[in-house]
């Protein structure tokens, strides 16, 4: 596909923010100065937002290619992202999306895969896949039948008897419209009051998490002005069976584990461990709608890893 350019505006991340409940301060057009050594000089994009506009724009390129009619055909029914972020994106800066041609395999199992990138001023700000599956790619291997009733624990409490996290949201089409708009993806494509089409897209529900992460961390007493923490990868496995299923204010139960952080975890070639994060959303029914694995560093890290090399 030929690069696309788009240039988010201020607004366009104050209504993705605030649609999505994330309150990190490198998106708060004043509170950005807080945070310590802030290397970014002014707000950035959210991850998710970024997220969203490929799932937008890989729609588009699934429909003209005429690929939504073989992932029905064939009940791909997991829509996966890999997505490594390289820089930030600021507001006024303009930016390109470059989806590369699908690549068809069937070994060991029909998939369908395109390469994505994101760039800006002549810097890389994202890489990744997008990837049509029929299991999903990332934690496939975690059983959460053995879960108690969720309905029944407290939000912002820890699920007895495991290392899950819960945080419980509740769907909103309001708010879905506005993280669309926020991210350059057309609401109407998927709301139509008038035809009583409600559609949910892919990446909103899974942007919820940032916001569950940020409120467990502010449980734990975390500094985020002087140990504010950034993206370093989204491994996301959707769900579009149970996708389809979501209605207005429909509970997303979101679980979240912290894993150990080990030297053999590392960001390429540094010495800087990864903080990871296994996060799932289940649905009141306990259908598990996405799973999603977060790579995260401080940024104080990445600071002194960069004035190492110059």
């Amino acid at each position: 596909m030929k690069d696309q350019s788009f240039t988010f505006e201020q607004i366009h991340i104050e209504v993705a923010r605030n649609a999505s409940d994330d309150f990190n301060l490198f998106h708060d057009k004043h509170k950005w100065l807080q945070v310590t050594h802030n290397p970014f000089k002014g707000p950035i994009v959210l991850g998710f937002q970024l997220n969203t506009l490929i799932e937008y724009q890989m729609r588009l390129y699934r429909e003209a290619h005429h690929e939504d009619q073989i992932i029905a055909d064939n009940q791909l029914r997991f829509s996966n992202y890999q997505i490594i972020f390289v820089n930030a994106l600021r507001p006024r800066q303009e930016m390109k999306l470059d989806i590369k041609k699908t690549l068809i395999a069937t070994i060991p199992e029909l998939t369908l895969t395109n390469r994505i990138a994101i760039k800006s001023q002549g810097k890389t700000i994202l890489l990744g896949y997008k990837k049509e599956t029929k299991h999903p790619l990332f934690l496939a291997d975690t059983d959460l039948s053995g879960l108690p009733d969720l309905n029944a624990i407290a939000d912002k409490t820890v699920v007895p008897g495991t290392e899950f996290f819960l945080k419980r949201k509740w769907m909103n089409n309001g708010n879905v419209k506005n993280f669309l708009s926020g991210s350059f993806a057309e609401q109407s494509d998927y709301f139509d009051e008038l035809l009583q089409v409600a559609q949910y897209p892919e990446v909103f529900p899974c942007s919820l998490t940032s916001g569950a992460l940020l409120e467990k961390a502010q449980l734990e007493n975390h500094d985020f002005k002087r140990n504010p923490m950034v993206y370093t990868s989204h491994d996301i496995s959707v769900d579009r069976v149970h996708l389809a299923t979501l209605r207005n204010n429909d509970k997303l139960h979101i679980l979240v584990k912290q894993l150990p952080e080990s030297p053999d975890k590392t960001l390429n070639h540094t010495s800087i461990m990864l903080r990871t994060y296994e996060c799932f959303g289940l649905l009141e029914n306990k259908a598990v709608l996405f799973r999603i694995k977060l790579n995260l560093v401080p940024l104080e890290e990445i600071i002194k890893n960069l004035s190492g090399k110059t």
